[in-house]
């Protein structure tokens, strides 16, 4: 019986929106923007988490200076390279350990969209570095020479950077570098960079034969304290050892928290603004019902009833503003890739918008709790409404 007069009174209210339609429509795009803005920060959270965290494997772990924190940072002699490549807990192949000595060099790119200068990287690689990488394909041309000015370039960044299109000649520090391949890493931040012969790199960048970190396959996924105990008992080795999905997992925290907080604060301020409205709204809708709603107390309906069935009005008004707002940052941006600086190598890191279930969820919930406290007050104050006042329109 109570969700019965529930219901009836909600089909009531509701066939009153054509008398209120503006006051309604303002409220509904109200909550719209503020949720087709939270969504478009959490795509880009969204996005960019997936992109680096994506990049990392437990097969696979990063060695790096102690204290660094990441690669740009961190430098290995050619000594202390062949120390740990006799780490145990490294896994090898006819009697080779599976390891790849790399650099990390940050050129200058121009963006396609607008010019802009932005910071590249170029990774200095060898041939059993790039077989390491279980999610690489070479979608065109061929991989680089070693000892020759050739890059291989990742697809994501040849979409977001000029000058990087297969055949063309780019200059990287102070020589000309072709464009032999352009490879594809499934969405991982190997898209984003630049591939070169490692000797190579460290000729033209005077790198004089240092490396900043080590990628090694392991024997077991996961397994690094095997490694973490070899480097501890060598005072040679100032080192520490991550699983590669840890250590992306790092690198994607600072951006992907900043744009997190950025996004909530931004849209909780704009839903106070659109809860103020929501409460006029709601009050003016209960004023212009007092008749009503005194007629449904005098037969016999529960006060209890009409509190619920306001609430639940206010609510359906804030999931429809929030499904609009949902559908309006997905056309704003379904297949957008950007770039921005990405952890604390200070390059570009290229990723796509991702409106996913947790985001959308996100944006629901916000909508559904503008509705309820937006829907509270006057709830309450419908419900406690005298029916003698109510007749005689005295609120």
């Amino acid at each position: 019986m109570f969700i019965r007069q529930i219901g009836a009174i909600t089909l009531m209210n509701l066939k009153t929106i054509p008398s209120r339609f503006w006051e309604t429509l303002v409220i509904l795009i109200s909550i719209a923007v503020v949720i087709a803005v939270l969504q478009v920060f959490l795509a880009m959270n969204s996005g960019f988490s997936a992109t680096v965290e994506s990049s990392g494997s437990e097969d696979l772990a990063i060695i790096l200076r102690n204290g660094s924190q990441s690669e740009l940072n961190s430098s290995f002699t050619p000594e202390v390279v062949n120390i740990l490549r006799n780490a145990p807990g490294i896994a090898r192949m006819e009697g080779l350990p599976e390891i790849s000595a790399e650099l990390y060099v940050i050129v200058n790119g121009t963006k396609r969209a607008g010019g802009d200068k932005v910071n590249l990287p170029l990774r200095g690689i060898d041939l059993e570095g790039v077989a390491l990488r279980d999610n690489l394909a070479l979608l065109e041309g061929r991989m680089f020479t070693p000892g020759k000015n050739e890059i291989v370039v990742g697809q994501a960044a040849v979409k977001q950077f000029s000058g990087l299109d297969l055949n063309s000649e780019i200059k990287l520090g102070r020589n000309l570098w072709k464009v032999v391949g352009i490879f594809g890493g499934k969405g991982s931040v190997f898209d984003s960079e630049l591939w070169a012969d490692a000797k190579t790199v460290q000729s033209q960048f005077n790198r004089a034969g240092s490396v900043q970190l080590l990628r090694v396959r392991l024997e077991n996924p996961g397994a690094i304290s095997s490694i973490q105990t070899f480097i501890a008992e060598d005072d040679r080795l100032n080192a520490e050892v991550f699983t590669e999905a840890e250590y992306f997992k790092q690198q994607a925290s600072g951006t992907a928290d900043f744009l997190f907080y950025l996004g909530w604060p931004l849209a909780i301020i704009m839903a106070l603004g659109t809860l103020a409205g929501s409460l006029n709204a709601m009050y003016s809708a209960v004023s212009q019902r007092a008749g009503d709603i005194a007629t449904l107390r005098a037969i016999g309906f529960n006060g209890w009833a009409i509190f619920g069935a306001t609430m639940l009005e206010s609510v359906l008004y804030a999931i429809v503003g929030g499904l609009a707002g949902i559908v309006i940052a997905y056309y704003m941006v379904d297949g957008i890739v950007a770039s921005t600086l990405g952890g604390r190598n200070f390059t570009q890191i290229v990723f796509d918008f991702t409106l996913s279930p947790t985001v959308i969820l996100n944006g629901v919930g916000l909508a559904i709790a503008i509705g309820v406290l937006g829907g509270l007050l006057p709830a309450l104050r419908a419900a406690r409404l005298p029916i003698t006042k109510a007749f005689n329109l005295n609120l």
